[in-house]
């Protein structure tokens, strides 16, 4: 049944980009399924770097009231892109970004093999944050991995993250619709962490916008 949902668009193109090994994949399912519970159309398609970890990954969400879209969101069509990688986010930014998006970007990279073994680059953070700015209506940069290290599991950056985008309030979502699908889809010893990244998510970009 559908719930009292205003989507500023639809549908609503949402891109959840990060490397293998970082939760994309789950990050894109956790919040698809919340969406889900509220009525809407959720449409999610994955594309992959490289098949292994640190290979790139992207998920994309296209969110209807009423329609449900194909999987690709069309090149130049982002409205919101939630970064787990800060070079992923100019690489998604190059193709599927607009004057109009929204960013959010986890500040800690994750270097190639190239840059590692010094045959790339890699831009420092202040650069790409310059030109994350420059290319999107909005943007927010938290230090999700730093934070989640703090909790004991790297991996909660996604779950931080996710908690950032509905406490800014660009996702129709609540706590309540968050907690219940990991009541649903998560074992019991891990459920409270993650409710706790979520929450930590929502009081750091609080603090950001406040």
């Amino acid at each position: 049944m559908m719930k009292n949902v205003n989507l500023p668009h639809d549908p609503y193109n949402v891109i959840i980009t990060g490397v293998g090994g970082q939760g994309n994949v789950m990050a894109s399912r956790i919040v698809g399924n919340a969406l889900s519970r509220l009525g809407l159309r959720v449409t999610i398609g994955e594309t992959f770097g490289a098949s292994q970890r640190g290979g790139s990954v992207m998920s994309h969400l296209r969110i209807s009231t009423e329609s449900t879209w194909s999987p690709q969101i069309p090149a130049g069509s982002c409205h919101l892109l939630i970064s787990l990688e800060p070079s992923e986010s100019l690489r998604v930014l190059s193709s599927y970004g607009n004057p109009n998006v929204n960013v959010l970007c986890n500040t800690r990279p994750v270097h190639a093999i190239s840059v590692i073994s010094g045959d790339r680059d890699y831009p420092g953070i202040d650069e790409m944050k310059s030109w994350v700015e420059e290319l999107s209506e909005s943007c927010w940069f938290l230090p999700a991995t730093e934070k989640a290290l703090e909790l004991g599991q790297p991996i909660l950056a996604n779950i931080i993250m996710i908690g950032a985008a509905v406490g800014v309030g660009i996702l129709p979502l609540k706590r309540s619709d968050f907690e219940a699908v990991i009541r649903e889809t998560m074992p019991s010893d891990k459920q409270e962490l993650n409710l706790e990244a979520f929450d930590l998510g929502r009081a750091m970009i609080a603090a950001i916008v406040a």
